[in-house]
């Protein structure tokens, strides 16, 4: 079944429309889990081209818990919406969407190499793009956004809270024993204790999880033969 887009608005916004609008749109995301078998799970990541002009989204779909390459697709937009910290889904999200329109199967679960309620307004990458989809999502970032934790201990699998103003936004979890540790929150439709489970099965080996390695390598465009033959959805395995 193809990814449908179950929630739309305009993408023709300024940005204090755009941060309205994250305002609005956080009251609906959900954080508790809904989530059925996980069986496909989904990494999306964007790079530019053209000095920023044109957006290039990403989308790597693996097995799970197997985590072997399925299907992946590329797509390129015009950038329409200017860097902006705290409102970059409104510049992302357009070509993700094209490129998760392209697959001939939906995910069952999408990991954003991004942030979800950790957001200066709850509604980062993550939350808008697990809304529009209606599916569940995991924002895990690189690094932070806002708020601030304690020490993380050394061994994988140890997590602390990222706090905000009294607020549990998401969590820091160790990865991969003494490496930097990485900045999971709720996109949609999960718990946070849920969120910490699905990322550690997601990364077996390294820091990232393989759904953001798989979507970075087609993102960033370092293989420009391999992007080539990605404008299109390509069907690895199944």
């Amino acid at each position: 079944m193809a990814v449908v887009v179950a929630g739309k608005h305009s993408w023709d916004l300024t940005p204090r429309e755009a941060a309205a609008l994250q305002r609005r749109l956080q009251a609906e995301v959900i954080c508790e889990d809904r989530i059925g078998a996980v069986e496909y799970v989904a990494g999306v990541d964007v790079g530019f081209e053209q000095s920023g002009r044109v957006t290039r989204a990403a989308v790597a779909v693996l097995t799970f818990p197997g985590l072997e390459l399925c299907e992946h697709a590329l797509a390129r937009e015009p950038t329409r919406f200017p860097y902006v910290p705290g409102l970059l889904s409104f510049r992302e999200i357009p070509a993700i969407l094209t490129a998760l329109q392209q697959l001939r199967c939906s995910p069952d679960l999408v990991l954003c190499d991004a942030h979800g309620r950790a957001h200066p307004r709850r509604f980062g990458l993550a939350s808008h793009l697990g809304l529009l989809l209606d599916l569940p999502s995991i924002g895990v970032a690189k690094s932070r956004l806002i708020g601030d934790h304690d020490p993380v201990p050394p061994q994988r699998g140890a997590s602390v809270a990222l706090r905000d103003r009294g607020e549990t936004i998401g969590a820091v979890l160790r990865t991969r024993a003494a490496t930097r540790p990485v900045y999971v929150s709720i996109g949609h439709r999960l718990s946070l204790a849920t969120c910490i489970d699905y990322v550690l099965a997601c990364t077996p080996r390294f820091r990232l999880p393989e759904t953001t390695r798989w979507a970075d390598r087609l993102a960033s465009d370092r293989d420009r033969r391999r992007r080539a033959r990605s404008t299109s959805t390509a069907t690895i395995k199944r």
